[in-house]
């Protein structure tokens, strides 16, 4: 592949990051609203939303299997649009069935989206040669600011949920069909379509359980956060409506600024260092929020979240394609499985916890977490797993 096509797929690929991130943004930070209009209780809401990451699972797995027979390119194409089109029903709905339904596409079609999204992320760092995954994931956190940023405006001006939606999908909808017409990845670990992985390959989970262990963990703080920050700020600090939908927005921001520079600090100090590094500082803004006496405490114990947390999932999923680099698209879908256990885990676990105890007591558990991937680190640093056909020089190839 010539290096202008690679740096159309790269761009293109940022592009369906930056779209997610908008899209996530867009049904997270209007929780509270989607929860209003569909009269859904408190007792429910953790139902819903565990819902989502259930889904996203089971897509997650039959991706691996898919992308056997199909470039992850091709999935992409078609999950993307899929995912938009739930939001709207999301927004569209007046009962509880309906909005059980736009949820429930929306988690497979995500599902299949951020497994196919990694693995092509992970095959063009591959082909360059030199670390760019925290890129793609700052395009993410862009498109995230700029959800939740919409989402501001429509609770500042109480927008209907679907008058907040739908200039978003009528304006990224087509852009993100477009732009896949450039997606293209590396060939490296990969034969041709319809071909299983190099011979040999596998992805033994005993070599890969740290790095799903460290993607749980990273998504219960991350799910912390998408789920409970607005009804945090709200309920507990005593934040307006419109102020609660500020946090993710932060947060958000956080990451943004830290995967622009985390590449760079990958690639000056290791991936090890900058792992542990986040997760330090990912603990010191839980327990800053834990003991927030109010609002603007709580900001602050969310942007240093953002700083921590934002450099953890793009090297998990980067490290399992170092650690596979023959069957690299299998060990993102599994990986990816464990984004959701994560979700699963970490939005129930809060809001029982907060019902039962406190929610801020509650905000101690995911802190206890994240100081755990401290323990589990060194396996960014791994060696490549060996495998009995040895090891293919990274090649290029479209997506078709």
């Amino acid at each position: 592949m010539t290096d202008a096509r690679l740096r159309y797929g790269r761009a293109s690929l940022a592009l369906s990051f930056l779209v997610q991130g908008v899209t996530f943004a867009l049904l997270v930070t209007r929780i509270p609203a989607i929860q209003d209009r569909y009269g859904i209780s408190d007792g429910l809401l953790p139902a819903f939303l565990a819902a989502v990451p259930v889904l996203a699972g089971v897509a997650s797995v039959a991706t691996e299997k898919l992308v056997a027979r199909v470039r992850p390119g091709v999935v992409l194409r078609w999950a993307q649009p899929l995912v938009m089109l739930a939001l709207l029903g999301v927004g569209a709905g007046s009962e509880v069935w309906q909005v059980a339904l736009a949820l429930g596409v929306f988690g497979l079609a995500v599902g299949a989206l951020d497994a196919s999204m990694n693995m092509m992320g992970v095959s063009l760092q591959r082909a360059y040669g030199r670390s760019i995954m925290l890129g793609f994931h700052a395009a993410y956190s862009l498109g995230g600011i700029a959800g939740a940023s919409m989402a501001w405006a429509g609770a500042h001006w109480d927008l209907s949920l679907l008058v907040s939606y739908l200039p978003a999908v009528a304006v990224l909808l087509p852009a993100a069909l477009i732009g896949s017409r450039w997606y293209a990845e590396g060939r490296a670990g990969r034969g041709p379509v319809g071909a299983e992985p190099a011979r040999g390959a596998s992805v033994p989970f005993r070599l890969l359980l740290p790095l799903c262990l460290v993607m749980a963990f990273a998504y219960i703080g991350d799910s912390t956060v998408s789920n409970w920050s607005a009804k945090y700020l709200q309920d507990v600090l005593g934040s307006s409506e419109q102020l609660a939908t500020v946090p993710y927005n932060v947060y958000m921001v956080t990451t943004l600024l830290g995967r622009t520079v985390g590449d760079l600090g990958v690639r000056r100090f290791g991936a090890v260092a900058v792992v542990r590094g986040g997760s330090v500082l990912a603990a010191v803004g839980f327990a800053v929020v834990a003991v927030a006496p109010g609002a603007w405490w709580g900001m602050l114990g969310f942007t240093l979240l953002g700083l921590g947390l934002c450099v953890i999932v793009p090297q998990t999923f980067a490290a399992a394609g170092r650690m596979f680099p023959g069957a690299s698209d299998v060990a993102v879908a599994r990986l990816n499985v464990f984004n959701y256990v994560g979700f699963l885990v970490g939005s129930p676990l809060v809001g029982a916890l907060g019902d039962a105890w406190s929610y801020r007591g509650a905000m101690l558990v995911p802190m206890v977490l994240v100081l755990a991937m401290l323990v589990y680190a060194r396996s960014f640093g791994a060696e490549p797993a060996r495998y009995g056909g040895g090891h293919e020089r990274a090649r290029a190839a479209d997506v078709g």
